[in-house]
């Protein structure tokens, strides 16, 4: 029997095994947030499936998400991350991407980690949104509209409210699955 899933992801298999694998799973472990992060970054102003078709390759340059080395980055490696055709290679994201990782440190100095703290904005549980339909689904919440404005304090780039709601259903933080949805059951 065939599976019914998102209609969102029926694109081809790629998205179906994100979909299927990974997409509304609750995330704790700060190493993957920070993919995520770095992920929904670059997508901003793009598509999700862009993105996750040079997957990847951000691996790849952006030390396999390494928040500590990507912290760490000098200017001539950004310049080299501007040049890589694998990726998005916008400067500003690349740039905001480092800012990022020393600010997403910052965080885990003050909360001992960065999941404590992102994860303290739906006290520490998935919100299901029950959604009946994919037009039922926002694209930003309060919560999406608190969060980001935080992260900006922090002085975290490219967080807006639309980019940290699709980072909260990347990483499980809420439950966006519509209701015929194998994975909702």
């Amino acid at each position: 029997m065939e599976k019914i899933r998102c209609g969102w992801c029926e694109k081809d298999d790629l998205y179906r095994d994100y979909h299927d694998n990974e997409w509304g799973n609750p995330i704790y472990d700060d190493a993957a947030i920070f993919e995520f992060l770095v992920l929904e970054t670059f997508q901003a102003g793009l598509s999700w499936y862009t993105i996750l078709a040079k997957r990847e390759n951000f691996r790849k340059a952006f030390d396999n998400f390494d928040y500590k080395k990507v912290a760490a980055y000098d200017e001539a490696k950004m310049d080299a991350l501007k040049e890589d055709a694998g990726i998005i290679r916008n400067g500003l994201k690349i740039k905001a991407t480092v800012t990022n990782a020393q600010a997403f440190m910052k965080v885990q100095e003050e909360f001992g980690t960065f999941s404590k703290y992102i994860w303290d904005f739906v006290n520490g549980k998935p919100i299901d949104n029950n959604p009946k339909a994919l037009k039922d689904v926002p694209a930003t919440t309060e919560i999406s509209d608190k969060l980001s404005k935080d992260l900006k304090k922090r002085g975290f780039k490219f967080v807006g409210s639309t980019v940290v709601y699709a980072h909260m259903q990347a990483t499980g933080m809420v439950n966006d699955h519509i209701e015929d949805c194998w994975k909702r059951k």
